[in-house]
């Protein structure tokens, strides 16, 4: 850690890279889409997906326009589909870079139509999702539309999952189903088709029989298990570290932070930790987050703070010392996985939490 930096994000290339290598064996001869959005999942999108591309990934997804600029603009030349778009929005520099773009709607094939542009576009149809997609009743004239404009090149269809993480779960089956019908109705009306894409990260490790031409993995990318309990050989990218800023005394009875919500059973010590809500460590984490030190892990205590958070070391008996590296989450620490089921969430929030002040550190990066 840079002694300007007193607060990290640091992520394992080598990590990726292995997930990526390791994705690829699951999934066979089929395609991988690998998903960057949200810039990489709060690893950043664009040493993320170089170290994709070289281990194996043969596309990238992202969901904005912007995302996928600056993907081209980083000097990735693989194809890049982005999907959450606005007919009003000015398309055409991503147009001009081969940006494929995603179709979910009506509107969104008419204003392409319209542009009398080439470029190459993906449809995404609503199979019961009910979110972004193409109804079932506007696919006729959406595939009609597309197959007419000779300056269109369609690559396929994609839905998303509703209930990939559970499964068994019956929505599965029956998007499935619904996937396959607008597969072949495109394909009836006269287009090609050639390459699909139904899974996402949690189907594409547990449902081989949905995967198509195509799967587009995400969250599985960055070493983060989708479905809780299962274990893929991932390995976790990121470490959210801090350095302890004070080790102090307490005494029994006298309380620690904001509204002195929690109070000390007994004389110890507390550790200052740089980090809080302006950097993404939510208020309700307080009592919930365990922060790894020296490879022992102390409770957080009291309430998160804008800028710190107080953590309790008993009596120190480890000898914590202020620039000992104090762990949020990651290797040394609790996982994202552990700490999202101690929150109530999922391990994809966790990892996009690091924000604010957080410098984004890399190392390793392995190059095949």
């Amino acid at each position: 850690m840079s002694t300007m930096d007193l607060l990290t994000a640091r992520i394992d290339l080598d990590a990726i890279a292995h997930n990526t290598r390791t994705i690829k064996g699951l999934i066979g001869d089929v395609r991988l889409m690998a998903v960057v959005k949200a810039d990489g999942y709060g690893h950043g999108a664009l040493e993320a997906a170089r170290i994709m591309a070289d281990n194996g990934a043969d596309a990238f997804g992202v969901a904005t326009l912007r995302e996928a600029v600056a993907l081209r603009e980083g000097g990735v030349d693989k194809p890049v589909l982005a999907w959450l778009w606005s007919p009003e929005q000015d398309i055409a520099e991503a147009l001009a870079l081969g940006v494929e773009l995603g179709i979910p709607s009506l509107a969104h094939a008419r204003t392409l139509v319209d542009a009398a542009v080439p470029a190459r576009v993906c449809v995404k149809v609503d199979t019961g999702l009910h979110r972004s997609g193409v109804d079932e009743a506007d696919w006729d004239e959406v595939f009609t539309l597309l197959r007419d404009a000779d300056h269109l090149t369609v690559t396929g269809v994609f839905s998303h999952l509703a209930c990939a993480d559970e499964p068994e779960h019956p929505a599965n089956d029956a998007q499935a189903t619904a996937f396959g019908r607008a597969i072949a109705r495109a394909r009836s009306l006269g287009l090609d088709v050639p390459v699909n894409h139904l899974c996402n990260s949690p189907a594409a490790l547990t449902r081989p029989d949905l995967r198509h031409e195509q799967v587009r993995v995400g969250v599985a990318m960055y070493g983060l298990e989708p479905v809780p309990g299962l274990d893929h050989g991932l390995r976790p990218a990121m470490t959210w570290a801090a350095s302890v800023l004070v080790v102090k005394p307490i005494t029994a009875g006298e309380g620690t932070s904001y509204g002195l919500t929690w109070t000390a059973g007994e004389d110890g010590y507390l550790a200052v930790v740089p980090a809080g809500y302006a950097d993404g460590l939510p208020r309700n984490w307080q009592g919930h987050l365990e922060v790894g030190i020296g490879g022992k892990r102390y409770p957080q205590v009291g309430r998160v703070c804008m800028d710190q958070i107080v953590v309790s070391l008993g009596a120190n008996e480890f000898g914590v010392q202020p620039d000992d590296e104090a762990v949020i989450f990651g290797e040394g620490g609790m996982s994202a996985t552990e700490l999202a089921a101690a929150t109530g969430t999922i391990n994809y929030e966790v990892v996009c939490r690091p924000t604010g002040r957080t410098v984004r550190t890399y190392e390793g990066g392995v190059h095949l």
